[in-house]
């Protein structure tokens, strides 16, 4: 009898190590899952971050190349040709912009016809500030070429100078539009 009730002891002792593993394998099967999960989350997030810096990085490669062309159609004029100068830019320009190309063709024309003013814009560097797909930011190093009659003056005056320009450009039905357009008033950085 002592032999069939220490058997007997020993069942429910069988039985706590049975429960015992099982619910150890439940647990690691649950925190096996919930790290297939999060891997598969921060997996999924990482490629889409990567796809999302690859297209930036193409835009930013477009909007940029873009830029370089528009910058002296936008910022050049003749006053011989000034009516079709700022029909070409506003072509290049969107939204507020392209307005106020427009407002320029009738304000502009008088003065720079009446100092036959003639100004050239040449682009000499450019850098992409900022990126993202559908929007980028521009800086544009230009020397502007200036000839005018000033006011009472029958000689024409020359002028070259060194600015600055930052263009907004976004993405519209697949072409890079400027939307923003600011010159940098200040001195360059010297170091």
């Amino acid at each position: 009898m002592s032999t069939a009730a220490e058997a007997m002891q020993g069942i429910p002792s069988r039985r706590r190590r049975t429960r015992t593993r099982s619910w150890s394998f439940s647990v690691l099967v649950a925190l096996l899952a919930v790290l297939v999960v999060t891997l598969a989350f921060l997996v999924g997030a990482g490629y889409l971050r990567l796809r999302e810096l690859r297209q930036s990085e193409t835009a930013a490669a477009e909007a940029l190349a873009a830029a370089r062309t528009y910058a002296p159609d936008m910022l050049s004029y003749d006053y011989r040709t000034i009516d079709a100068d700022l029909a070409r830019a506003r072509g290049y320009a969107t939204g507020a912009l392209a307005d106020h190309y427009r407002e320029l063709g009738t304000v502009l024309p008088p003065a720079v016809k009446r100092q036959q003013t003639v100004q050239q814009a040449v682009v000499a560097a450019a850098a992409v500030e900022s990126a993202t797909p559908d929007r980028v930011q521009v800086v544009i190093f230009m020397n502007l070429a200036t000839t005018k009659i000033p006011a009472g003056g029958s000689v024409p005056l020359k002028q070259v100078s060194q600015n600055r320009a930052r263009f907004v450009l976004v993405n519209g039905d697949g072409r890079w539009l400027v939307s923003e357009l600011s010159t940098l008033i200040g001195n360059a950085p010297t170091d």
